[in-house]
């Protein structure tokens, strides 16, 4: 199958990387510093269990994705609409695009723009960009997607590819569970600067940790949003489970680049002055790291 990786990242590059390195034809599209490393000496994938370079084509332009039967849409949630209109002329009618990102409106918006089908993907894994392409993988990597006519193909593909794949008839729910983690995780993370398993030990943490999602799951209830599983017990799973791990909105703050925090927290504050239930320890956690972008914002103008 040619698959094309639309935002090349640390998650574009993860996924793109396991499925070429199963052998399918894999073009990654992202920025240049990646594309001259990746042409030049390959993807560098290292893992828990391997450490290898693999062979893959990469490009910095969205025309590199024609005959693609798959696109992996992994760009950050505030480029969604610019990178689908860029994508969008080079696709055929049938080509499915499967959004691999955070927050839980992404499918949504790519509908708008899109005529070509688009299922959601939920995203577990901890990964990282090392360097110009050099993708570090600190853990997990299991995919929930939505069901359509080529989820099943899709997700035998990627489970042969050593990606744990699972068709989810509740994604909405399933993409709210992830949001909870998130909102737990990324923006305390990005506001210390630390990882996942540091994070949590530190005092008072976990009642903060608390706060956030009891809100986001007094949010998701009143928007008549059905979460799957315990989310207490997966929340404090993540610093078992990725400990090493920033959160990307960590990861961007120490870059000095623009978050997703409005796709997050934000998106939780909005829902909840919408829905009139109390968001305190959102808006703060959201508030406080659109404070820091505006100061890198200030910082980077001197």
């Amino acid at each position: 199958m040619k698959i094309a990786v639309m935002g090349a990242g640390a998650v574009g590059c993860y996924y793109g990387g396991m499925l070429a390195r199963a052998g399918h034809e894999v073009v990654l599209i992202g920025r240049l510093e990646h594309v001259m490393a990746i042409s030049n000496e390959g993807l560098r994938l290292q893992t828990q269990t391997f450490d290898e370079r693999i062979g893959v084509a990469a490009s910095t332009h969205a025309s590199a994705a024609h005959g693609a039967e798959l696109v992996l849409f992994c760009v950050k949630s505030t480029d969604t609409e610019a990178a689908a209109c860029e994508l969008e002329p080079h696709l055929s009618d049938t080509t499915l695009v499967l959004t691999l990102q955070n927050g839980v409106e992404n499918a949504e918006r790519l509908r708008t723009i899109l005529r070509q089908p688009v299922a959601a993907a939920v995203v577990y894994v901890a990964t990282e960009m090392a360097g110009p392409g050099h993708v570090r993988h600190h853990g997990r990597g299991e995919l929930v997607i939505e069901p359509s006519e080529k989820s099943e193909a899709v997700a035998q593909m990627l489970t042969a590819a050593h990606v744990p794949t699972t068709i989810s008839t509740n994604v909405r729910g399933e993409l709210w569970a992830k949001l909870v983690l998130n909102c737990a995780y990324n923006a305390l993370s990005a506001i210390t600067q630390m990882p996942y398993g540091q994070l949590a030990h530190l005092p008072g943490v976990a009642a903060s940790m608390n706060d956030v999602v009891a809100e986001c799951l007094a949010v998701a209830q009143a928007d008549g949003v059905v979460i799957p599983g315990d989310v207490n017990a997966a929340v404090r799973g993540i610093a078992e489970t990725m400990p090493s791990q920033y959160s990307s909105t960590a990861q961007d703050l120490a870059r000095g680049k623009h978050s997703e925090i409005d796709h997050l927290n934000g998106l939780v504050v909005r829902r909840g002055d919408a829905l009139g239930v109390p968001v305190t320890a959102n808006r703060l956690l959201h508030t406080i790291v659109k404070a820091i972008e505006r100061k890198h914002e200030r910082d980077a103008r001197r």
